[in-house]
């Protein structure tokens, strides 16, 4: 029994490897401008003396909850590929729903960080500021016109 369990544990690894295999980079993008909104965030609030550790915390809170919507993503392609399965369509279509969700949270992230800096009257170029908004309406649009369809 015990080796049984140790080689479900082992396969479902092996298959969460296998997956967080493609999604690494913009995983680990993400943490990356997690971090940095962060510290911009906190830059700002000391430059402009609103500086409160609860809303530090609060931010803390909030970038943990991205990474479950991520998660969420994640177990939606595995249902959805799951379900298909099932009923013998075999489509590749993994990864879907959480590389959307990660490079959305990245978009937002980045806008943050923009208006952070703007905080601390650092002087933004705006083709930066209009192309960052351009990209998050383009994924918004682009996962809007797949619901409809």
């Amino acid at each position: 029994m015990k080796s049984f369990l140790h080689a479900i544990f082992a396969g479902a690894l092996g298959a969460l490897a296998a997956y967080f295999n493609v999604l690494l980079i913009p995983l680990i993008v993400l943490i990356a401008v997690m971090l940095v909104d962060y510290i911009t965030g906190m830059a700002g609030a000391a430059y402009t003396g609103e500086i409160n550790s609860r809303v530090g915390v609060i931010g803390i809170v909030k970038k943990v909850c991205y990474l479950a919507l991520v998660a969420v993503g994640i177990v939606l392609d595995y249902l959805i590929t799951a379900a298909l399965v099932q009923i013998g369509i075999a489509i590749q279509i993994n990864y879907c729903f959480g590389m959307i969700v990660t490079i959305w949270l990245i978009i937002n992230e980045l806008i943050s960080i923009l208006e952070n800096l703007g905080e601390l009257n650092i002087p933004l170029p705006q083709f930066l500021i209009r192309t960052v908004k351009s990209l998050k309406g383009r994924v918004e649009e682009t996962t809007k016109s797949d619901k409809d369809k």
